[in-house]
């Protein structure tokens, strides 16, 4: 049993445990941002339209049912603009992840090919390991 809470503490420690934590805590709060700014600017715009209220847009049914447009379309307006931020910040944070890759990838290379067996060896090598052809250092 003792193992087993030391397996859970090192899983749960982490770093990419800990940082998905962060970000559904973000994540949920930034929702929230995206709530309030649907239904305080963007569906009192819609409603300058023709509806003064969004959320008004009912459609009523037998026995006092009703189907509610206005909160269906707040849902697709909080989605539409929760998926763009994420596309915009995933975007950018992949943007920054290929700037210090493409500082590595200018880096000298280690390998290259045997003139003779085309297999891959050490850049200093006189001899390849593979044929054992003799090859000039580069």
């Amino acid at each position: 049993m003792k193992k087993f809470f030391e397996e859970f503490k090192e899983f749960a420690l982490k770093g990419n445990v800990m940082d998905m934590a962060i970000g559904v805590i973000i994540g949920a709060a930034f929702g929230n941002i995206i709530t309030a700014l649907t239904e305080n600017v963007i569906n009192p715009l819609i409603g300058c339209i023709g509806n003064p209220e969004v959320t008004g847009f009912v459609i009523p049914l037998i026995k006092g049912q009703e189907i509610n447009l206005g909160a269906l379309i707040t849902a697709i307006i909080n989605f539409i603009l929760m998926a763009f931020v994420l596309f915009l910040v995933i975007k950018a944070m992949n943007k920054a992840m290929t700037i210090g890759k493409k500082k590595e990838e200018e880096a000298a290379p280690l390998t290259r090919k045997c003139p003779y067996c085309k297999s891959e060896i050490d850049i200093e090598a006189t001899k390849c390991p593979h044929c054992t052809s003799d090859v000039t250092a580069a």
